[in-house]
């Protein structure tokens, strides 16, 4: 039944994501009316089977005049004795890789060395490409995006480990020590995945 549910909720955001693309590069007023009753449908849609509130619905999912593509995560993944950097957020008190979602003009590289110096104060080196995973894929909570999370090895080069404004707390676990985790950002198989690569350096990254 859940995964006929998770199913269904794939269906309405490819309605959501069409209907949207439709108004971006329709130029019938016909077409535009009915892609405007597709986008609308597809937001009750949600809030019947989420159970979230349709404004919340169109705040996270706001139109754009481009064509609709899933959103980037970007997760940088440092090891320091065998043990991995996490932050705990302030938005909901869990821990994650320090990451955040891909800004124009950075490559992920980039993101990646950008976002732990700003959430962990600390400078690293990105260093390879570990993992690309389809959020759809695992076992996060449901999402009003369909987004694709890009985790990246990164080598420590100096600063202190600090917390930043979004961020209560920053320190460094063992794989068998795990804090309480922020589901939404990495799950407890990815971060374990992110391990086998301290004893399996050449093997390939994770893919979708």
């Amino acid at each position: 039944m859940e995964n006929f549910r998770k199913e269904i909720l794939n269906k309405i955001k490819r309605i959501k994501a069409l209907s949207q693309n439709g108004l971006s590069y329709s130029e019938s007023h016909f077409d535009l009316e009915r892609f405007e009753e597709l986008d609308h449908l597809s937001d009750a849609l949600f809030e019947m089977i989420s159970g979230l509130a349709i404004s919340d619905i169109r705040v996270a999912l706001q139109k754009e005049d481009l064509y609709q593509t899933p959103k980037v995560d970007i997760r940088a993944v440092i090891f320091k004795d065998r043990k991995l950097l996490l932050v705990c957020e302030k938005s909901d008190h869990r821990w994650a890789l320090p990451g955040g979602w891909a800004d124009i003009g950075y490559s992920p590289s980039e993101v990646a060395v950008k976002e732990v110096q700003e959430e962990a104060g600390l400078v690293v080196k990105a260093e390879r490409l570990l993992a690309v995973y389809d959020k759809r894929l695992h076992s996060h909570p449901e999402s009003l995006l369909y987004v694709y999370k890009i985790f990246i090895l990164c080598s420590l080069v100096g600063g202190e480990a600090q917390a930043g404004i979004d961020i209560e707390a920053v320190d460094f676990f063992e794989a068998d020590a795990l804090p309480e985790l922020s589901v939404g950002r990495n799950t407890e198989a990815q971060i374990l995945e992110m391990f086998t690569f301290l004893d399996a350096p050449d093997q390939p990254p994770y893919l979708d």
